[in-house]
C-alpha cells in the first residue's frame, strides 16, 4: 500500500492576490457596509427581536394555554374513561333518579367556566404585563429612532 498526500485545497489563492478570489465572479459583489455615523449613539439595549421579555411571554403565554387546555380536557377524557371503563360507577344513582354520569356531564359546563377563569386570570397576572412593557418599549424605540 501506498500513501498519497491529500491534494491541495482548491482555490489556491497566491499571496498577493487581489479580492477578486473573494467571491465568485458570477455573484455580484456586496457592497461594503457604510460605516456608523460620528454623532450616532450606540443602543444601551438589544434590538427587539432578540430580546429576553419575548421569550418570557412566550413561556408565560405557553403555560397558560396548557393550564387552560389541560384543566378543560382533563375533565373530559376523565369523564370519557369513566364513560366506557366504569360502566357501574357512572350508572349508580347520586339522588332519586340522578345518575353519576350525568351530574358529571352537568359537571362539564362549570369546569369550562373554570378554565375560562383560569385563562383569564393568568393574561391578566403573567401575560398582559409583559406584552404592555414590550409594548411601550417598541413605542419608546419607536420615538427615539425618529428623533434621530
Amino acid at each position: 500500500m501506498s500513501y498519497d498526500p491529500p491534494p491541495p485545497s482548491y482555490p489556491y489563492r497566491p499571496p498577493d492576490s487581489s479580492s477578486s478570489y473573494d467571491t465568485y465572479p458570477w455573484l455580484p459583489q456586496q457592497p461594503p457596509e457604510p460605516p456608523e455615523p460620528a454623532g450616532r449613539r450606540p443602543q444601551r439595549h438589544a434590538a427587539l427581536g432578540h430580546h429576553s421579555d419575548l421569550r418570557v411571554l412566550r413561556s408565560a403565554y405557553r403555560w397558560q394555554r396548557r393550564v387552560a387546555t389541560l384543566t378543560a380536557l382533563g375533565y373530559f377524557v376523565l369523564f370519557l374513561i369513566l364513560s366506557a371503563f366504569a360502566p357501574s360507577f357512572m350508572t349508580r344513582t347520586v339522588t332519586d333518579g340522578l345518575p353519576t354520569g350525568l351530574l358529571l356531564a352537568l359537571v362539564q359546563v362549570p369546569v369550562t367556566w373554570l378554565a375560562i377563569a383560569l385563562y383569564e386570570q393568568t393574561a391578566r397576572r403573567r401575560v398582559d404585563p409583559l406584552a404592555d412593557r414590550i409594548r411601550k418599549q417598541v413605542e419608546l424605540d419607536a420615538r427615539r429612532e425618529g428623533t434621530r
